[in-house]
């Protein structure tokens, strides 16, 4: 079973975590499915990049980005090479290290920087 660890984020998760997780699920659901309520805006359909994600280890494991994904990303807070939308990363049998950024794009323009 592949595991997912998680790096600490100062609201979202701020010791941590490590999951062990199933391949075939999405990274956004398998954070929300242990406690660390990642936003969600547009409910999982690639519409938006509240849920983008750096992804530090096991990038090239996941399913290849779409051109609507890819798209999207151009608009992320604090986009990186590794960056992905965590609704539309599946895990594989390969263990990921995940960081979640500081801000979303909603939190900048909410004026929470």
């Amino acid at each position: 079973m592949p595991q997912i660890v998680i790096l600490p984020h100062a609201k979202l998760c701020p010791e941590g975590a490590v999951i062990e997780t199933e391949a075939g699920k999405s990274v956004c659901d398998v954070l929300l499915e242990n406690d660390i309520h990642i936003e969600h805006a547009c409910e999982k359909s690639c519409a938006c990049t509240t849920c983008h994600v750096l992804v530090r280890e096991g990038f090239d494991s996941l399913n290849e980005a779409t051109d609507t994904e890819e798209d999207l990303l151009d608009k992320a807070w604090g986009l990186e090479a590794c960056s992905r939308l965590s609704c539309q990363s599946i895990v594989a049998d390969e263990d990921l290290v995940i960081e979640i950024p500081k801000y979303t794009i909603n939190h900048a323009s909410e004026g929470g920087h």
